[in-house]
């Protein structure tokens, strides 16, 4: 199949793979740099055994796929096939969800460990159970509309394209809750603290200022991505492909390296730990 799709459509509407040479060197790049930085987190999670962070983990195998993916469609320029153009579109996509889903895991084990739910605009037994479905919400309506772009067809091609903005648009919006939720239990922590805060042992006020860079740094990635989709196929951002590394690539990693370096094992220790052991239903909460 060549790199163009077109139809009698609206007069003429053509459907590109790319509107550039996508660069060999760059998707070369960033797979080194996905490899290495998720290599990094397999091994801190076996180390640490924070399975929460496996989707998170899992998010980085993904971004890898996809760079390769993009590596295979730059060495078909300008023939380029439907293979490696869905392998790139579905995996860089669907990779930040993944990441999300732990992050959202991550705040409700900060109100646990502060044993602070009084403070949180949402009871800890719907706090992760509502943001992940939301999560898992986004993730399946972007696949089914990587999954209909695989017939190849312009009409696939733009149903595919629309269900894809509303998985970006379900995304963006739990997303922004979970940032709302977040701010509004730190404002309150400040407001009205409690003696757990306080504690120099808990390392909670590091690891919410970690969520909170790496939440902005995903969600200018997905509001990117909304932007990039809304637009078109023949948009200003699919005729730039520096777009798609400053405001997807380099996002994605930079949040990726957050972690490794500032690794929320800390908190999933002392949540476990005999210091701050929790009633028995912690687990069925959190999980």
């Amino acid at each position: 199949m060549n790199s163009t799709i077109s139809s009698n459509y609206n007069d003429a509407v053509v459907f590109a793979f790319y509107r550039y040479d996508p660069s060999m060197t760059d998707a070369i790049i960033f797979t080194i740099l996905f490899t290495i930085t998720t290599i990094w987190h397999i091994l801190q999670l076996f180390r640490t055994q924070t399975w929460h962070f496996i989707p998170f983990t899992i998010g980085g195998i993904f971004e890898i796929i996809g760079y390769i993916g993009r590596g295979m469609s730059s060495h078909e320029s300008p023939n380029w096939t439907l293979g490696p153009y869905l392998v790139q579109t579905l995996f860089l996509l669907l990779a930040p969800a993944l990441l999300a889903a732990s992050i959202y895991m991550l705040l409700g084990r900060i109100i646990l460990i502060l044993r602070a739910e009084s403070h949180a605009i949402l009871p800890k037994r719907w706090l992760t159970k509502t943001f992940v479905t939301g999560d898992v919400l986004s993730f399946f309506l972007q696949g089914a509309g990587g999954g209909i772009q695989s017939s190849g067809s312009l009409s696939g091609m733009q149903i595919g394209e629309h269900i894809i903005i509303a998985g970006l648009f379900v995304q963006i919006f739990f997303f922004g809750f979970f940032i709302v939720t977040a701010g509004a239990f730190d404002r309150k922590l400040k407001k009205y603290p409690i003696p757990r805060c306080r504690d120099p042992s808990i390392p909670w006020r590091k690891h919410l200022n970690i969520l909170y860079i790496t939440s902005f740094l995903i969600m200018v990635r997905s509001v990117f991505r909304l932007v990039e989709y809304l637009q078109g196929n023949n948009g200003y951002v699919l005729h730039h492909e520096i777009c798609l590394y400053l405001l997807d690539a380099v996002l994605i990693f930079m949040a990726m390296v957050v972690f490794n370096v500032f690794h929320p094992s800390e908190i999933t220790h002392l949540l476990h730990g005999s210091e701050y052991e929790l009633q028995e239903t912690v687990d069925k909460h959190v999980l």
